[in-house]
């Protein structure tokens, strides 16, 4: 029976699964769009892997993404760690020199700077939308146009317009009018690119000084346009990794794999979890004035975890199980 390491990144967007060997080579990957549905999707992603390549033996499981908790409740993670964390270290397992790593997700971007190996900044923009994936895909679609076919689109301009690009409302409302004067949809496209790349250097990049090598990661990086946009206004070229859309579940796998050299045992619940039947229920904690917002999962028989609280009043059993967390 093959033997993998199973890393999971579940965001706001997508759910992305991977499988890794004891060499780092990914032998399996899924992207599965979350939909607000995060544990459906879970327990979908786990029953694809046995219906498409049949049952292997799990390792260890690493968890990711803003969904990294509820993914170790459901699956049952050896190590969760933050995003940053996550795409640094698959960054560095792609390109030991990298010195810069632009990640734009769907509803989210960051960038992250590493100096020899570590990471030494990084910025996260998770407030405006007209840096990130949905934004793109909001516009194609008001360009009647399927976003795969964007960026090739945007590749064929020769007269780019200019799109005010600090705010995605404002952004939405100057491409219209610029189709309302005719601009045609190359040089748009181009535009909307060009804005996205803007946004990006001035909200997320900010102050950082940004040198090669550098990766591109997120599922905004299959868009050539954006990528030749950041090349033209950095001046430098841009590495797209292979697998640059799946790179915060491998950099999981990974972490769960130096996980598992201190333990003999993984977490991992069993391919049987897409079978098991899950509660959410959410609740406000009335217990100080920051009135947290509490999400509870269960199981067929018992309370398998809550979490959201500030000051570990419902998570501490979470904690107290021996998972690293960060």
């Amino acid at each position: 029976m093959d033997k993998y390491y199973m890393g999971i990144d579940v965001g706001s967007v997508s759910t992305n699964i991977i499988l890794m060997d004891n060499q780092m080579r990914v032998h399996y990957k899924k992207y599965l769009r979350t939909q607000g549905k995060p544990i459906e999707k879970l327990k979908e992603g786990i029953k694809m892997i046995v219906e498409e390549i049949g049952e292997v033996e799990i390792l260890g499981v690493g968890a990711t993404g803003s969904g990294r908790y509820l993914a170790n409740v459901i699956v049952g993670a050896d190590i969760v760690k933050n995003e940053i964390t996550a795409h640094a270290v698959a960054g560095l397992n792609f390109n030991k020199n990298v010195r810069t790593i632009i990640e734009i997700g769907g509803q989210d971007s960051k960038i992250i700077i590493i100096r020899d190996g570590i990471v030494v900044d990084f910025a996260m923009n998770t407030v405006c939308a007209a840096g990130t994936g949905s934004f793109l895909d909001r516009q194609a679609a008001r360009l009647g146009i399927d976003i795969s076919d964007f960026g090739s689109l945007a590749l064929k301009s020769n007269n780019p317009v200019r799109i005010a690009g600090r705010c995605a409302v404002f952004a939405e409302s100057d491409m219209i009018h610029k189709q309302q004067l005719g601009h045609n949809q190359s040089d748009i496209a181009r535009g909307l690119c060009d804005a996205l790349v803007r946004n990006y250097l001035s909200n997320v990049g900010k102050g950082k000084e940004i040198l090669e090598p550098i990766l591109f990661q997120g599922g905004v990086a299959a868009n050539v346009g954006i990528k030749k946009a950041f090349e033209e206004t950095l001046g430098k070229e841009v590495i797209i990794p292979e697998n640059y859309d799946v790179m915060g579940a491998i950099g999981a796998a990974i972490l769960a794999k130096e996980e598992m050299s201190k333990k003999s045992k993984t977490k991992f619940r069993g391919f049987e979890i897409h079978n098991m039947d899950y509660k959410v229920n959410g609740f406000e904690c009335n217990g100080c004035s920051n009135r947290c917002e509490i999400v509870e999962i269960r199981d067929e028989t018992k309370i398998l975890a809550r979490y959201g609280d500030k000051c570990g009043k419902w998570s501490n059993f979470i904690d107290n199980e021996n998972i690293k967390l960060a």
